[in-house]
Order: C-alpha cells, then structure tokens, then sequence
C-alpha cells in the first residue's frame, strides 16, 4: 500500500540523516522539561518534587511507574525514561 511505502521511505531518510544521540534517561526528562519550560514542581504530577530532584540530580534513577506516567504527560514512549 502506498501509505505503507511512504512511511518507510520517511523512515529510512530519516535514519540516514537525522541521528539521535542516545541520552541518560534524566538528560531526556530534563531536556523535555526544558521545552516545555517547566520545573520539578510543574511535573508533580508524575512524581513528588523531591523524587524529579532525585532523578536529575542522578541519585535515583526513573522508575516503570514514573517512566508511565512521564511518558503520558510529554506524549512520548515510557522507553525513553528507562
């Protein structure tokens, strides 16, 4: 199907020129954080403020439910956060 071939052809441009450097879960949280100009308060929805501390900080590090949670509030896959 035609959708089917484009979409593969995007992908695989996209794969020759466009790297994504692989980041520490907390770089992708603080990067997305960043974007979206909030701060560790903001996203206490996903996390109390001392644990989204602990997370950028690197004295923890994300958990499945948080990586969730985060995941549904920035619209990208919990992967990114484990």
């Amino acid at each position: 199907d035609v959708l089917d071939y484009l979409a593969d052809q995007v992908k695989a441009y996209e794969d020759e020129n466009f790297l994504i450097p692989e980041a520490e879960p907390r770089e992708v949280l603080r990067f997305l954080m960043d974007q979206h100009g909030l701060n560790q308060e903001d996203v206490g929805d996903c996390a109390p403020q001392s644990r989204i501390s602990d997370i950028l900080s690197g004295k923890r590090s994300i958990s499945k439910e948080i990586a969730k949670r985060l995941a549904q509030r920035f619209h990208v896959r919990a992967d990114l956060f484990l």
